[in-house]
């Protein structure tokens, strides 16, 4: 399956929590996968804050803000 990577950044941070809530699984001696804690794990990147402001829009610039 082929995709196209357009956001690398919430790609790493979907990829950094997943690995994240596995290796505590594991360190935990799981011996099944939790998957609500995993969903958790990727609904908390989801829901954050995204790590770059957008910038403005042609349409909310004025002379004061167009820089």
């Amino acid at each position: 399956m082929e995709t196209v990577n357009a956001n690398p950044g919430r790609r790493a941070a979907l990829a950094a929590a997943i690995a994240g809530e596995l290796r505590r699984q594991a360190e935990h001696g799981t011996t099944r996968v939790d998957v609500e804690a995993l969903t958790e794990a990727v609904e908390a990147v989801l829901s954050a804050a995204p790590l770059f402001a957008e910038g403005k829009r042609p349409e909310q610039l004025n002379a004061t803000n167009d820089d």
